[in-house]
């Protein structure tokens, strides 16, 4: 298994793989992003590429990871040059804690909201034979790479918004290649971070719950088992834990497969555009909103899940300005 770390500091980005407690720096490529480009353009294998470009340089982890570090953590994959080339997007309903919340939301204990079905559509035709397509997913867009935050960085509730909490999930990695193939990177650890009581007040506001920071990260993991992923979600408020349940995600425990929500993803022309990046969240098993817990100013949200390297740890910062009118002017305006 390869864990990878994105950085940067004085000297600009750099790449390195994680051997803890150090981390070892690569010569000749500063990004996830690049070294994917050369894996495809050699046709050679991401641990043998790895492998080759390991230098001499060494950084102590706990101290990057601490942020006490001239090294700052980058989210785990971006586009370097090109932010809005990076999309962000995610699956709901793919656990069945989330269908429960989602049914809870907005119906009955004993109605069959549109939700549920949806979950169970999954459940029925999510896991299609091997060269079949199955069922549908639910699919939602984050927004583009500017929306990505890193590890310890904040999670922003704009003024606008009338809530913020974390979403536990794993997520995918992609590289649309020269011939407009998707081809899988590695997954990494996300909050896929949503305005919770905004969703609540009509399902069909879900669109808009989504578009907000979210965090991956801080480790890219390349040769993690998805089976069966064991993890933990917590909440910390005041120098103390407030909150903390057990979580699971994987094959295992979800509606689809992996390779289902990948084509139901990449189907579209427009998402593998050569060139592109793909984030992708897979849902969430459980959430704190769903337990009422409402997050504040300060609160700390960690998620971590077994075998996909350290913890991500993100802030929630509230955003105090009042919202004001955005308005668009005509053109022939001066």
């Amino acid at each position: 298994m390869i864990r990878l770390v994105q950085l940067k500091g004085p000297g600009g980005r750099s790449l390195a793989v994680v051997q803890e407690p150090l981390l070892l720096l690569l010569e000749g490529c500063v990004s996830v992003y690049d070294l994917a480009q050369v894996c495809i353009s050699e046709k050679r294998s991401l641990a043998a590429v790895v492998k080759s470009l390991q230098g001499k340089e060494q950084l102590p982890y706990d101290e990057v990871y601490a942020g006490t570090s001239e090294g700052q953590l980058l989210p785990a994959a971006d586009h370097p040059e090109e932010p809005a080339r990076c999309l962000v997007s995610g699956t709901g309903l793919t656990h069945v804690a989330s269908a429960k919340n989602r049914q809870a939301m907005h119906g009955k204990p004993e109605d069959l909201t549109d939700s549920m079905r949806m979950y169970r559509w999954g459940v029925e035709g999510g896991k299609p034979a091997p060269g079949e397509i199955g069922v549908a997913p639910e699919w939602f867009y984050k927004g583009n790479g500017t929306s990505l935050r890193a590890h310890n960085e904040a999670l922003t509730v704009p003024g606008f918004a009338e809530d913020g909490g974390e979403e536990p999930e794993i997520a995918g990695v992609y590289l649309i290649d020269d011939a407009g193939v998707p081809r899988r990177i590695g997954f990494t650890q996300g909050n896929e971070f949503s305005d919770h009581e905004f969703e609540r007040r009509n399902y069909l506001y879900l669109a808009a719950s989504k578009l907000r920071t979210c965090a991956i990260g801080p480790e890219l993991v390349i040769g993690a088992g998805f089976d069966d992923v064991p993890g933990t979600v917590s909440i910390e408020r005041g120098g103390s834990r407030l909150w903390s349940r057990s979580i699971r995600t994987g094959e295992e425990t979800m509606s689809h497969s992996v390779a289902n929500l990948e084509h139901h993803h990449f189907k579209f022309e427009a998402h593998r555009r050569p060139g592109d990046l793909h984030i992708h969240y897979f849902g969430a098993d459980a959430f704190s909103f769903g337990e009422g817990i409402r997050l504040q100013d300060g609160d700390i949200m960690e998620v971590h899940f077994e075998g996909y390297g350290r913890a991500l740890r993100n802030v929630v910062k509230r955003i105090r300005e009042q919202p004001r009118p955005v308005q668009a002017r005509p053109l022939e305006e001066a």
